[in-house]
């Protein structure tokens, strides 16, 4: 095995470079639980030091309690000693109006605390794709990066078919921060793809599982309690694979190679990640000033896995389940793989797009409109409930300022047509499982599977009756048109 001196470096398509391990900065959040602080000259000094021995990559968030405030300082001491290091932060605002003001007022608080004219990286996540104006969000950051403001822009906990959507829709985007372990493979698959087809790249958080995919816990019995976030939320990840035993396996087969190779299992978990051709970097996390493992990390890349290595992590595999759906559902939908756990109460109170109204004259009935400007010219609703029964009506891929979003791109349309009816029907008070009937209207049935393949990740379990046609010539510079119909039981 060699021992490299420092973490190697990669260049990324979207034209900066990274080490191939970034150093996180949540876990400062979990230092400042129950009002206590964090010394933020010394974490400051403890950045430095992980910055002169190569690991000058940081990666924070809005809220990730005062870590953008100790990266400021830290700035000034790298400053003076002649450093450059790359700082990404991320967004993280409450779905709403993303006027420019609201952006602008959002991204100049990071730059402010981290005492900077310009930031390498912004990266931006939103809690509920119903809501659309994160479209309006990204509209004013691109801006941004054309500006020079943000140097680069990036996604966090986007799935496969929004960051696709996004990019279709002529926004600039290096990265999408997402996670990704032995624990939770789902990046692996059409993310993965769609990045290197796209020129994007991954960085992965939770690589380690939040400590759990360490020699401490293999062959130990499960404990009835962890305490700090991380173990809170990737315990999440534990049981949703198949509970400790699953754990056990992937362990079992890492530590097998670790022994192997003379590293450690973190560096096997590590080293798994960072193989896969989509990913820049894992974002390993940091309690600054408690505790570091920089020595350790870089044993990951003294060492290459064999068809032997990788047949025992598959075997290891097929002993769990699999963390379902895409990257990022977790935060938007069950099962919650937060350190928080259930969302659905935040969820709940977040603002919708749309508004019921009930008709004139008619008791009873409530209808929604999503602000087109024809709703009220040709007299239709976007959506109605009488009774138990909701009806959507043939909806396009109409952003809220009238443009057409991802021209000529039949999936990303159709995702952000699905999204649209989605909202239309819960502020009617049903859900996407009530649909009991969709039709789907191409203008082209050559492109009838990426339609297809979109409605079936939204209806897989649902699966509602369905009709798909070809017009051939659809109103308006659109590629498909979808209407629906729900029932909302219990009503």
């Amino acid at each position: 095995m060699t021992i490299v001196p420092a973490p190697p470096r990669i260049a990324v398509p979207a034209g900066f470079e990274l080490p191939r391990i970034a150093t996180g900065l949540w876990q400062i959040a979990d230092m400042e639980r129950d009002g206590k602080t964090v010394d933020q000259d010394a974490a400051a000094a403890a950045m430095l030091a992980y910055a002169k021995a190569g690991f000058d990559a940081f990666d924070m968030a809005d809220h990730y309690g005062s870590a953008e405030l100790i990266t400021g300082r830290f700035l000034k001491k790298a400053a003076a000693e002649g450093l450059t290091p790359f700082v990404s932060t991320k967004w993280c605002p409450e779905p709403g109006p993303m006027t420019r003001d609201v952006v602008r007022a959002g991204v100049q608080k990071s730059l402010d605390r981290l005492g900077v004219d310009s930031v390498d990286l912004m990266q931006f996540h939103w809690w509920s794709f119903e809501h659309p104006a994160y479209l309006d969000a990204l509209a004013e950051l691109e801006e941004l990066r054309r500006e020079g403001v943000i140097r680069h822009l990036g996604l966090t906990n986007f799935n496969t078919d929004h960051l696709r959507l996004v990019a279709k829709n002529g926004v600039t985007i290096a990265t999408n921060q997402v996670s990704f372990s032995l624990l939770d493979r789902r990046a692996a698959g059409a993310l993965s793809a769609f990045c290197l087809e796209s020129g994007i790249r991954l960085l992965a958080y939770g690589t380690m599982g939040g400590g759990w995919l360490s020699e401490r816990w293999l062959g130990a019995a499960e404990p009835p309690a962890v305490g700090d976030w991380s173990k809170m939320k990737y315990r999440r990840f534990i049981d949703t694979i198949g509970g400790w035993d699953a754990l056990q396996a992937i362990l079992g087969a890492a530590a097998g190679i670790a022994r192997k190779h003379g590293v450690s299992v973190s560096n096997v978990a590590t080293r798994w990640v960072l193989d896969h051709p989509a990913v820049a970097a894992v974002i390993i996390g940091a309690r600054l000033g408690e505790r570091e493992h920089r020595a350790d990390n870089l044993k990951a890349f003294g060492f290459a896995f064999d068809e032997a290595d990788r047949a025992a992590l598959d075997a290891a595999f097929a002993q769990s389940r699999a963390v379902p759906g895409d990257c990022g559902d977790e935060y938007r939908k069950p099962p919650f793989l937060t350190a928080s756990g259930d969302l659905s109460h935040h969820l709940a109170a977040l603002p919708q797009i749309y508004t019921a109204q009930p008709v004139p004259g008619r008791p009873g009935r409530l209808r929604v409109d999503s602000g087109s400007i024809w709703e009220p010219i040709a007299g239709y609703s976007r959506a109605m409930r009488t009774g138990n029964r909701i009806l959507v009506s043939g909806t396009t891929a109409t952003h809220t300022d009238g443009s057409t979003v991802c021209p000529g791109d039949v999936a990303g349309q159709t995702t952000y047509i699905l999204d649209k009816i989605t909202a239309s029907i819960a502020a009617l008070g049903g859900s996407l499982e009530d649909v009991i009937r969709t039709r789907v209207y191409l203008k082209d049935a050559n492109q009838w599977e990426p339609a297809s393949r979109v409605h079936g990740r939204y209806f897989g379990a649902i699966r509602p009756a369905n009709t798909l046609l070809e017009i051939s010539e659809l109103v308006g510079p659109y590629e498909v048109e979808i209407e629906a119909e729900a029932v909302v039981d219990g009503d």
